[in-house]
């Protein structure tokens, strides 16, 4: 009787006499392992900035700045995707995220403030040179960092982030001017709804194609961080420092026209808080521009992460500069 090894065996010693191969089972490669994201945290004025960090350092450094009620929380999936070619830092302002949250009599919440602990946080990390990701209140904090900075910044990265008057123009942003004119218990009210679960879970959720492909994680865990003691407050403060911003979009507007960084233009075209209403206008201001409308919302990361670091890729490879460029 043959049994299952002998006849392999008589098969292999065949297969010598006759000169032939047998063909050995072909195994998938290896899956080349996502890059590891080190999670940090640095002194800036007394404050912990938490900040998120991947790739190498001698790459090309992307500074990712994030939105409300966000934190670096948002770019979770973007980080690795970017890391294998680009340095990527995405930090938490204060009263965000993992960073420290003073009350409101212990710092002052305004946009400049928030730029300037971001340009502190910048230069004791070592960031030189960095492409800008901005989304939502990330504009304002890096486009004050562009203006201070030209000479810093290779690329921009503009993903619902306003720079426009006519991106302010809606209904969304009715209560939050009114509050701007008139910062009263009375005009603040209306605004205290945008600091509830509801809110933010709508935030991540409308205008998606699917909001099943969403998950729950990011807005429970923004929530998380707004329901925090005292948050409501930093959360209002900033609400009416958004009012400094629309007085500096001729300044920002000079500079895209003056120092034309290469501009890569991500926009979710259901988001009814920057409606693309906001986007268009950057077309007259800039010359070297990739625009993209993408069916989806607010946070487009969350349902288009995939192709948006795509397509960061492909324009970071050619227009982001690697430190000592």
């Amino acid at each position: 009787m043959v049994t299952p090894g002998t006849r392999s065996a008589l098969l292999a010693a065949a297969a010598v006499v006759l000169g032939l191969s047998i063909p050995r089972p072909v195994h998938a490669a290896d899956p080349k392992p996502a890059p590891a994201v080190a999670h940090r945290t640095v002194k800036i004025d007394g404050l912990d900035i938490f900040y998120r960090e991947a790739g190498p350092k001698d790459a090309p450094t992307v500074l990712l700045l994030h939105g409300f009620p966000a934190s670096s929380h948002m770019f979770r999936n973007l980080i690795p995707a970017l890391a294998g070619e680009f340095h990527v830092v995405a930090p938490d302002y204060p009263g965000f995220g993992y960073s420290s949250a003073p009350p409101v009599d212990k710092f002052e919440y305004t946009f400049d403030k928030l730029a300037d602990v971001v340009e502190e946080f910048t230069e004791k990390v070592g960031l030189t040179k960095y492409a800008l990701y901005v989304q939502d209140y990330g504009a304002p904090v890096g486009y004050r960092l562009a203006v201070k900075h030209p000479e810093r910044v290779t690329a921009l990265v503009v993903q619902n982030g306003n720079a426009y008057d006519e991106g302010i123009d809606n209904d969304f942003w009715k209560p939050i001017k009114a509050y701007w004119k008139d910062r009263s218990e009375k005009t603040a009210d209306p605004l205290r709804k945008f600091l509830t679960v509801d809110a933010t879970k709508w935030q991540y959720t409308h205008g998606v194609r699917n909001a099943e492909a969403i998950s729950p994680d990011a807005w429970t865990l923004d929530q998380h961080f707004l329901d925090r003691p005292g948050n409501a407050d930093i959360q209002l403060a900033l609400f009416h420092s958004y009012g400094s911003n629309p007085p500096l979009y001729p300044a920002w507007q000079a500079y895209f026209r003056k120092h034309q960084p290469p501009t890569l233009i991500v926009w979710g075209k259901n988001d009814q808080i920057f409606p693309p209403a906001g986007a268009e206008p950057y077309k007259k201001d800039l010359k070297t521009l990739e625009y993209h409308l993408l069916d989806t919302g607010h946070f487009a990361l969350e349902e288009d992460g995939d192709k948006i670091a795509g397509l960061m890729r492909g324009f970071l490879a050619k227009h982001a500069k690697p430190v000592g460029k």
